[in-house]
């Protein structure tokens, strides 16, 4: 059991890539750490010794997304190259082409079974893909400027695209339709997210802040603006209690969505943060640089009991009151422009796990 007042802790630093990270994503059993880069190349960090990384060749052009499919077999990455590869993980790193897009695709993500992936791309098209035939599937078009995410929903009958359309569009996968869409006046989304329940997306706006919807009643639950840049990333503790951000201010933070609040500023990265995710149980996550790196932390505040962290971190967080959030059900948009607060986190740097 964690100490009640143990926090996120930086335990290594990964560094292969020679240009800036763009994506992490653990394998389901947390034993792998794939990350892509601007530098055309994937990577795959072994996390339980302290061996060299594989590393994958294939795009003509900068990486710009990969994921794991459920399982832990296959790869999947996107490209601005106009292409998304599906790559076996292993020392050779054999890859297939899916070629559709005519423009940069900025994202890739498998459906809950393994058997689709989404992609999304600058030529403003969602495209989907079977992966045991390698083939498209069907597209999905209606964003009128580059689409930047796409995620299946936790039980796949439901996609969530964001584009620089201001817009965040809700798709019905059996019927290929948009059946909802939400209008950002301040800005677009840079990513979106599904929680684990599939009851709410989170977006990272580029305007710097993170919203959360409820798709149920299509209304915004939660507005955080706790950045002082864009939001490049976000990713959903599997308890659906913390969201983790990453921005182009340099920091991580750590949302608490219950005490609505946020909990944790982590610093590590030099520059811009693109690119974080939790591991599958939520007990590590890693974030990935403009400065090339990759860094792996140790969560630690999950293992507590939920009040003490609320207790825990009410003693030592002073958060602007209020804590930039919008009313639940909100009938007239409002403002934040109060000075921000953080708590920091000193960096330690332990040399394993």
């Amino acid at each position: 059991m964690a100490s009640p007042l143990e926090d996120p802790v930086l335990i290594r630093s990964f560094r292969g890539h020679t240009a800036a990270v763009t994506g992490v994503a653990f394998s389901a059993d947390t034993a792998g750490l794939a990350t892509c880069s601007v530098d055309r190349f994937l990577m795959l960090w072994k996390l339980k010794n302290q061996c060299r990384a594989y590393r994958f060749a294939g795009h003509a052009e900068a990486v710009t997304s990969v994921e794991f499919s459920p399982d832990g077999q296959v790869l999947a990455s996107a490209s601005q190259d106009h292409t998304v590869r599906l790559w076996i993980p292993c020392i050779h790193g054999e890859s297939s082409v899916l070629k559709g897009h005519t423009a940069s695709v900025r994202s890739v993500s498998f459906s809950h079974d393994g058997y689709s992936i989404v992609s999304a791309s600058n030529d403003k098209s969602i495209k989907i893909w079977s992966v045991c035939y390698q083939r498209l599937l069907f597209t999905l078009f209606k964003h009128t400027r580059w689409v930047r995410c796409a995620k299946f929903s936790p039980d796949g009958r439901i996609i969530v695209s964001c584009g620089e359309d201001n817009s965040v569009n809700i798709w019905d996968t059996r019927s290929k339709t948009c059946v909802n869409s939400f209008s950002d006046y301040e800005g677009y989304a840079n990513f979106v997210a599904f929680n684990r329940s599939g009851t709410c997306i989170a977006s990272a706006g580029s305007n710097h802040t993170v919203k959360l919807w409820d798709i149920r009643t299509n209304k915004l639950l939660q507005h955080f603006r706790v950045h002082r840049a864009g939001v490049n990333c976000i990713s959903f503790h599997p308890s659906d209690n913390y969201l983790i951000t990453a921005s182009s201010d340099g920091t991580l933070k750590i949302l608490d969505l219950l005490g609505e609040r946020l909990i944790y500023t982590l610093h590590g990265h030099q520059g811009p943060v693109l690119c974080v995710a939790f591991s599958k149980g939520g007990e590590k996550f890693a974030s990935g640089g403009a400065d090339a790196q990759v860094l792996l932390w140790k969560t630690n505040f999950d293992t507590l009991d939920y009040k003490e962290v609320l207790k825990h971190n009410f003693r030592r967080t002073h958060i602007d009151d209020p804590p930039h959030l919008l009313d639940i059900y909100p009938r007239s948009p409002h403002l934040h422009d109060g000075k921000l607060e953080s708590v920091e986190i000193p960096l330690v740097l332990k040399n394993y796990i």
